[in-house]
């Protein structure tokens, strides 16, 4: 068995099959030859070599996963393709923190399995070399992938960077759960306490939480009541559906949006405004947590768990994670609520279901048709399944319709605990069909999908924003102007529901995302937009 060190690099040969541009960490334009040929390689069946081949994997890994290699799905994938992997993934701080230095020096593994590659990145080192061009290898060497690309020009449009090239290979879960995240519930126990209906209209909910506020729900005779907390800039606590029933202008975290093919910027239209200055009012009433815009994750969700009820609502992923087993059931899902007009707009999230950056194949393999047919049996949704989740007989077991379902954890484990133990993650798609005919949602999955389905769906008010990869200009253009205009959007939120001056201060505002440029980068985006459709036409 031959092994090649992470750290050292033998001069490439000048014997093989296929021919491949690359760079060093110079610059310098090269040419490296497949080898895989030496190895036995073997265009179809398995093993895809007949003469163990080791490659070395790095990039990034859950806290909780062994070394990949002491994973039985790994193992599997090695005795199936006589392809053995020296795995030297880190925990994602830790690869981020050497990524760049590791990206630019020669010594690189043969591949990077959960990349963690930014699209700066990927445009960055695709563009230099440092990752290999994948398409003609997918073309000819990946058939499970090409099918479902070309089934799928969606799918390839997200992972074509704009120089038309495909350097990293996707991870898709289309569970239609991550646009919604920002479900808001209210204490149906204290609406009862004090004879209220669940609010359907934006003027109900207001007056319930007012009710929250004096009324003294949780019945201790103290003004201990919380009748509403956030956070902002979270992924499932913002309170973007209120600034819909407020202004009625849809919001996302990224302040971009797409109606009729129109890349929209929220956060500088008289709708946002108006929301903001209704929920100033609702703060200066009482009914906004006084911490919203400063509490983290853990002292938000500890507000749900206090020894004495105090929260009255709350927006978050999940009600149990928020309150807790014992008081899961005083609270309900209030979902969207109409606005003044009698419209319900749901806002929709930018959160993608189909990602890039899953594997990548850099200039130091030397056997990249072998490493692509290793590839591309993950891609079979079983093994995709697998791939997410954990091996059959370990975490899935067929129902008696022939579809993988989850087995439940035992000892205490969480199944979440368990995936990241026995499941590598990496390249992988499981599509909406996928979920019907081989492998179910997770119960908890499955839960929010009807709830998505019966509560947010048929009010969506807004397309996201796709899985665009920006080019080296676009990203110039785009980068650090949506950091400063996303931090100044932040800043403002906060101050003016607080201290209720966004009338006063809101033409400074305007004009200062128009100094920062947001009409470019709305424009840049829109540019984007465009070429991705045309892509997955």
């Amino acid at each position: 068995m031959r092994h090649r060190s992470f750290f050292t690099r033998m001069a490439l040969g000048m014997s093989g099959v296929l021919l491949l541009a690359s760079c060093s960490a110079g610059g310098d334009t090269t040419k490296t030859e497949d080898k895989s040929a030496d190895f036995g390689f073997q265009t179809d069946g398995l093993p895809i070599v007949t003469d163990t081949l080791s490659l070395t994997f790095g990039g990034t890994k859950s806290a909780l996963a062994p070394d990949y290699a002491d994973m039985a799905l790994v193992q599997q994938w090695e005795a199936d393709t006589n392809i053995a992997i020296s795995w030297k993934n880190l925990p994602e701080q830790v690869y981020i923190e050497k990524k760049n230095l590791m990206l630019a020096s020669d010594d690189l593994p043969d591949v990077l399995y959960n990349s963690g590659l930014t699209d700066a990145d990927i445009v960055q080192y695709g563009g230099n070399g440092t990752l290999l061009p994948l398409e003609d290898l997918i073309e000819e060497y990946a058939p499970t992938l090409s099918g479902i690309l070309d089934d799928r020009p969606d799918i390839r449009a997200a992972i074509t960077a704009s120089d038309g090239h495909i350097y990293t290979l996707p991870s898709v879960e289309e569970l239609g759960i991550l646009q919604f995240p920002n479900f808001l519930y209210i204490n149906t126990a204290w609406l009862d306490a004090l004879g209220l209906p669940m609010p359907t209209a934006i003027e109900e909910y207001r007056d319930a939480l007012e009710a929250f506020a004096i009324q003294d729900p949780n019945g201790n005779g103290e003004a201990d009541e919380i009748p509403l907390s956030f956070r902002t800039d979270s992924f499932a606590a913002n309170p973007n559906d209120l600034i819909a029933a407020l202004g009625a202008q849809p919001e996302n975290n990224d302040h971009r949006i797409v109606r009729d093919g129109k890349v929209e910027f929220t956060a500088n239209t008289e709708g946002y405004r108006e929301g903001v200055a209704a929920l100033a009012d609702w703060h200066a009433d009482g009914l906004i947590d006084q911490e919203s815009f400063s509490q983290d994750d853990v002292a938000y969700l500890s507000k749900g768990k206090a020894d004495t009820a105090v929260l009255g609502s709350f927006f978050w992923w999940e009600a149990k994670e928020m309150v807790g087993a014992d008081r899961v059931d005083d609270y309900a899902l209030v979902g969207i609520l109409e606005n003044i007009d009698g419209d319900k707009l749901a806002s929709v999230a930018n959160n993608q279901e189909i990602s890039r950056g899953a594997m990548a194949i850099t200039r130091s393999n030397e056997y990249p048709s072998a490493t692509m047919r290793w590839a591309d049996r993950l891609f079979d949704p079983v093994m995709s399944a697998q791939v997410n989740w954990g091996p059959v007989g370990v975490t899935l077991e067929e129902d008696a319709a022939g579809v993988l379902v989850q087995i439940p954890a035992t000892g205490g484990e969480t199944e979440g605990e368990r995936r990241q133990k026995v499941a590598p993650g990496g390249p992988k798609i499981t599509t909406t069909e996928d979920f019907e005919t081989v492998v179910a949602p997770e119960p908890r999955a499955k839960e929010r999908q009807d709830l998505v389905t019966e509560f947010y769906v048929p009010f969506k008010a807004n397309e996201a924003y796709p899985p665009v990869m920006l080019s080296t200009e676009e990203l110039d253009q785009t980068s650090f102007a949506v950091t400063d205009i996303n931090a100044l959007v932040k800043e403002k939120f906060a101050a003016w529901i607080v201290n209720g001056t966004v009338d006063k201060e809101w033409d400074g505002y305007v004009s200062q995302l128009e100094s920062l440029g947001v009409d470019n980068v709305i424009a840049t985006y829109q540019q984007a937009y465009d070429r991705f459709q045309e892509g997955g036409e």
